[in-house]
């Protein structure tokens, strides 16, 4: 295919008209892992609380990247040294970022493939395609996992201020109907500026900065920390554990063939750093449909608590949930637990299936970190955003807030 061929134009419902800037990212694009994201849902369950929200990481990648392209030209007007080379090996590392998410994206964080976050999972992809795109994506990777010189280019892509959370809020807020979540992602990327290789964002953005932070503490609890969303991930975690369990114990569990290795396997027994190309194919087949067929089938077997668990995750029967700011009472707790034992005929060992208690946090902003976004004041002095915002719910933003969850079967 030609050049002019790669050179495509997406139409994008939350920004427009969006351009792939290189040849490069056109085939990035093209690529069967990246396109597996299209089958992979960006906020997991939570469209069962909000039926718009069924967008995928496929769309979340292409907005980021769209972002990321706007920022890197407002940088490089304002005097940043990038290169071209350097602008791609960006534009590709915030496309890849998400590459590595599993099946409903952090729903089944750690349960499918135990002790590995989602971004290492990313960089294992990335290796493995740099070697079919000889060679090319390795500064990508570099950026990406906060290795190159320039810091700004990975804070761009990974920090508080990063393209990733500005397309998440606006684009989860656009398919949700959540109008919490808009932020000004034009404003901020204006006010974007560079300072001792470090992002910073010019004083006279303050006011959006401050909306983007009190944006992310009401999008978690009112969509991503959602007590419905909460039930229903709780849910599916417990369908996935005990279909495993059964599966390890050597019963009969009917799953896709992409599932079945992760299903008749303990965690602790998938090599995915040592046997890496063996895993990775097995891995980049996965996707939510996997799951969800697989699941419409176990509704049917000839474990109770297999099938109650499933089909109550299709007929959307999602637990009862309680979130308190306190532990809830170690004797509403037993009272609860006794009457699920009755109702469902379970031993204490099974217990766990049917109920499940933990806690909830919601940290919008964490000041001191090499992530913490910084503010250049009209006198060149650069200081933290909580130092210069006159707001004083910023600075309660920066505290984080805990509550706790009791959720079990009706």
């Amino acid at each position: 295919m030609n050049q002019k061929n790669k050179r495509k134009i997406i139409n994008d419902p939350v920004y427009g008209f969006l351009t792939l800037p290189s040849d490069l990212i056109f085939d990035l694009v093209e690529h069967p892992y990246f396109q597996r994201l299209r089958r992979i849902k960006q906020l997991g369950l939570a469209e069962l609380v909000y039926p718009g929200a069924i967008h995928s990481r496929f769309h979340h990648a292409l907005g980021a990247l769209q972002l990321t392209c706007r920022a890197l030209d407002v940088l490089k007007q304002k005097g940043a040294e990038i290169s071209e080379h350097e602008y791609e090996a960006t534009c590709a590392a915030i496309l890849l970022h998400d590459i590595g998410h599993g099946p409903f994206s952090h729903t089944l964080e750690y349960i499918l493939v135990k002790d590995l976050h989602h971004e290492r999972i990313s960089t294992l992809i990335m290796e493995k395609m740099n070697q079919e795109f000889e060679g090319r994506l390795a500064t990508c990777i570099s950026i990406f996992n906060n290795q190159y010189p320039k810091k700004f280019l990975h804070q761009l892509i990974s920090s508080q201020l990063d393209m990733d959370r500005l397309d998440y809020l606006s684009r989860d807020s656009f398919y949700s109907g959540v109008s919490e979540g808009v932020v000004s992602a034009d404003r901020i990327i204006n006010m974007l500026n560079v300072v001792d290789n470090h992002l910073v964002l010019e004083e006279k953005g303050i006011y959006s900065i401050e909306k983007f932070i009190i944006a992310r503490r009401l999008m978690y609890w009112q969509v991503y920390l959602h007590k419905t969303v909460v039930s229903a991930d709780i849910l599916l975690k417990q369908v996935l554990m005990r279909a495993r369990n059964l599966a390890v114990d050597g019963e009969d569990v009917y799953a896709t063939p992409a599932l079945t290795p992760f299903l008749f396997s303990k965690p602790n027994e998938q090599k995915f750093e040592q046997e890496t190309d063996t895993w990775l194919a097995r891995f980049t087949l996965l996707d939510d449909a996997e799951l969800t067929v697989s699941i419409k089938q176990w509704q049917f077997h000839k474990d109770s608590i297999l099938a109650t668990l499933s089909k109550n995750f299709v007929e959307r029967k999602l637990p009862k949930i309680l979130i308190s700011n306190s532990v809830i009472s170690a004797q509403e707790l037993e009272a609860i637990q006794t009457e699920i034992k009755r109702k469902y005929k379970i031993n204490e060992n099974d217990l766990g299936y049917f109920i499940q208690s933990g806690t909830l946090e919601n940290n919008a902003y964490k000041q001191d970190t090499p992530e913490s976004i910084s503010i250049i004041r009209k006198d060149g002095a650069v200081v933290d955003v909580t130092e210069v915002s006159d707001n004083y719910n910023l600075s309660a933003l920066k505290k984080t807030v805990r509550k706790y969850y009791l959720c079990y079967m009706k």
